[in-house]
C-alpha cells in the first residue's frame, strides 16, 4: 500500500509540475502581448509586473491595476523628463565657413544662412537698407519682396527719426546673389551700373545748359538801359536759327537788345 501510495504521489508532483510549467508559459505569452505594454516587460513576483518604468498589480479579475512608484522612483522619473532631449547630428545644419555642424546661429535663425555664431563676420555678413540693396545692386522692390524665394530680412528703428516707419535691413551677400540672378552676371550688372551713370550726367548738363541760357537771356535784356526819355520800342532785324540749340534768334537794330526764343 505504501508503495502505491508513493507512485501516486511521485505522478501527482510531476503532473503539479507539468501544470506549473504551463501556467508560468501561459502568462508569459500573455504579458509579451498585453495591450498595456510599451516597453520592456518582466514579472517581478507571482502578482507584480513591470512594464517600461510601470508597475502593474494583477487583480486576478482580467485586469492590471497601476501601482504609484515609490519615492525613489518618481525622482528617476522626473530626472529623466527633464533631460534634454538629443540632438540628433545628421539633423544640424552645417557652417559653410567652418563646415561644422551647429545648434544655433544668428543669421540662421534670421536669414537662414548657414553660418554659426563663430564664423559671423562683421564685414562678410554685413547688413544693407532696402534703399541701398536697390541703388547699388540695380534691383526693384519686386526683385526683393516677390521673387522666389523671398528674401529674408529684419526691422530697425530708424536712426535719423524714430517717428519714421522701421527700416528693412537685408544681409547683403543674399543681394547679391539676387542681383546674378536678376542680371545674370557681374559684367552685366556694371555695363548697366555705367549706362544709368551716364544718363545721370547728360540729364544733369542739359539742366546747367538750360540754367545757362535763363541767365543769357536775363543778361542780354539788362543791357538795355531804361532810364533814357521815352519808351523804346524794339525793331527787330531778321530772324536767324541756331540748329545745335534748336534756338531762334533777332536782333534789335536800333539797340543792343537780342532775343532769344522757340518755336512751338
Amino acid at each position: 500500500m505504501s508503495e502505491e501510495s508513493e507512485e501516486l504521489s511521485s505522478a501527482v508532483k510531476k503532473q503539479i509540475q507539468r501544470n506549473r510549467e504551463k501556467a508560468i508559459i501561459l502568462k508569459r505569452s500573455k504579458l509579451v502581448s498585453h495591450p498595456y505594454s510599451k516597453g520592456a516587460v518582466y514579472s517581478e513576483d507571482t502578482t507584480t509586473i513591470k512594464i517600461g518604468a510601470t508597475k502593474f498589480k494583477d487583480t486576478g479579475g482580467g485586469f492590471l491595476l497601476e501601482e504609484m512608484p515609490d519615492e525613489q522612483e518618481f525622482e528617476n522619473i522626473v530626472k529623466e523628463l527633464d533631460a534634454p532631449t538629443p540632438i540628433i547630428e545628421y539633423d544640424r545644419p552645417f557652417c559653410e565657413t567652418c563646415e561644422k555642424p551647429f545648434a544655433t546661429s544668428w543669421l540662421f535663425d534670421n536669414f537662414e544662412f548657414k553660418c554659426c555664431d563663430l564664423c559671423k563676420d562683421p564685414e562678410m555678413h554685413k547688413l544693407i537698407t532696402k534703399t541701398e540693396a536697390k541703388d547699388s545692386y540695380l534691383l526693384k522692390d519686386c526683385d526683393l519682396d516677390k521673387r522666389e524665394p523671398i528674401l529674408k530680412f529684419i526691422k530697425q528703428k530708424n536712426p535719423h527719426n524714430s517717428h519714421w516707419g522701421d527700416m528693412k535691413l537685408y544681409l547683403r551677400l543674399q543681394v547679391e546673389k539676387r542681383a546674378l540672378e536678376v542680371w545674370g552676371s557681374e559684367e552685366k550688372i556694371e555695363e548697366e551700373r555705367t549706362l544709368r551713370e551716364e544718363k545721370k550726367v547728360m540729364a544733369k548738363s542739359k539742366k546747367y545748359e538750360k540754367h545757362l541760357k535763363e541767365l543769357r537771356k536775363g543778361m542780354r535784356s539788362s543791357l538795355y538801359d531804361r532810364t533814357t526819355a521815352g519808351p523804346h520800342v524794339h525793331n527787330f532785324g531778321p530772324e536767324t536759327y541756331d540748329e545745335e540749340e534748336d534756338e531762334y534768334h533777332r536782333k534789335c537794330t536800333t539797340c543792343p537788345y537780342e532775343e532769344t526764343f522757340e518755336k512751338m
